[in-house]
């Protein structure tokens, strides 16, 4: 992906010293999925507003920054403890349940979708109603925390049910930055995904191969991290499916990467993982 003139610029700048780098915020973001009809893995994306201050108009995964209150001790917690997320994020523990709050608050408020049951072994199976709907909204206004939400319908965080794909940090001259780990999640069983995000104009179901073509047809705007995630998860669940893409997750553990710029023909791109350089020359052969 070219990278326009403009922001090679400012990279410029930045590497000059002429520039200083924001401070990112921790954030957490949802590739949620579901088996197509031929098996392979169709992923949830949000078209944000063209008018948001970050990725305006772009697909991206249900997400978004840390609440402090996603920090609370209190939260019920079922699966991996904190402990064992942190080692597996590459974070304190801390750290670590904010994240896994935030993903499981952020993929609600974004999508509808709840991991959380009334045990470790149940998850909720429905969350259509205009009660869940009004819990929605209080959470997204922040006048709701996480912890008083699952508490007041007896409902336990499940944690088991997000796997761990990647760590991205976003290049250090935006003005905006974030510092993102993307998590892994199969829909469950009997909810289904609403637009009810005020951050999106609209929201689709798409195979995560074909999304990533339709990105490179120049039909879906996507920021590096989304395409490449999408082209990732579509290659191995063409072979494996949903299941092979949360299996290939628990054997994950999080470096976060920072795209630098680097030379692309006459103008620049932005650097990728080592590992996904092959799929992408596999693409452009």
């Amino acid at each position: 992906m070219p990278l326009p003139e403009q922001l090679a610029s400012v990279a410029r700048e930045y590497a000059a010293g002429t520039r200083q780098a924001a401070e990112p915020r921790d954030a957490a973001t949802v590739v949620l999925q579901r088996p197509g009809p031929d098996g392979a893995p169709e992923v949830y994306l949000l078209r944000r507003h063209v008018t948001m201050d970050f990725a305006g108009g772009m697909c991206v995964f249900p997400g978004g920054g840390v609440d402090p209150r996603d920090y609370d001790h209190e939260v019920a917690w079922a699966g991996p403890t904190p402990a064992e997320w942190a080692a597996r994020l590459g974070t304190t523990e801390d750290v670590a349940r904010a994240l896994v709050c935030a993903a499981v608050r952020e993929t609600f408020e974004e999508s509808g979708v709840l991991l959380a049951g009334t045990s470790a072994d149940d998850v909720v199976a429905d969350t259509t109603g205009d009660d869940w709907e009004a819990d929605r909204v209080a959470l997204e206004s922040r006048e709701l925390s996480l912890t008083d939400f699952l508490t007041r319908r007896g409902l336990v965080l499940r944690t088991d049910l997000l796997g761990i794909w990647s760590g991205w940090l976003t290049p250090v001259f935006e003005p905006k930055r974030y510092r993102t780990w993307f998590f892994v999640a199969q829909l469950p069983e009997g909810q289904v995904t609403r637009d009810v995000s005020t951050e999106s104009s609209e929201v689709v179901w798409l195979p995560a191969a074909e999304a990533a073509d339709q990105a490179d047809r120049g039909e879906l705007a996507m920021l590096p991290p989304t395409y490449l995630t999408c082209l990732e998860i579509g290659t191995l669940g063409a072979v494996d499916g949903v299941d092979g893409v949360l299996a290939a997750s628990a054997e994950r553990s999080v470096t976060m990467f920072m795209p630098e710029v680097e030379p692309l023909g006459d103008g620049f791109t932005l650097s990728m993982p080592d590992e996904l350089r092959p799929l992408v020359a596999a693409r452009r052969a």
